[in-house]
């Protein structure tokens, strides 16, 4: 497996484990201050993930 083809799930997963802390601590009546942190998390990793994406597509292109 190449550093590309490992990256892409790391970066994917990595938003799950946020998403699911998220839904986690609202199931329990969690503190809103997580829940905003976490949500802030999760868009920052999203974004992290795409830009990973898009770049190992582009580096299989050329």
């Amino acid at each position: 497996m190449t550093l590309s083809g490992s990256i892409v799930p790391i970066a994917v997963g990595a938003v799950a484990v946020v998403l699911l802390l998220g839904l986690l601590n609202m199931l329990r009546g969690g503190s809103a201050s997580t829940s905003q942190n976490l949500m802030r998390w999760r868009v920052i990793l999203q974004f992290v993930a795409i830009l990973v994406i898009l770049a190992v597509l582009w580096w299989r292109q050329g």
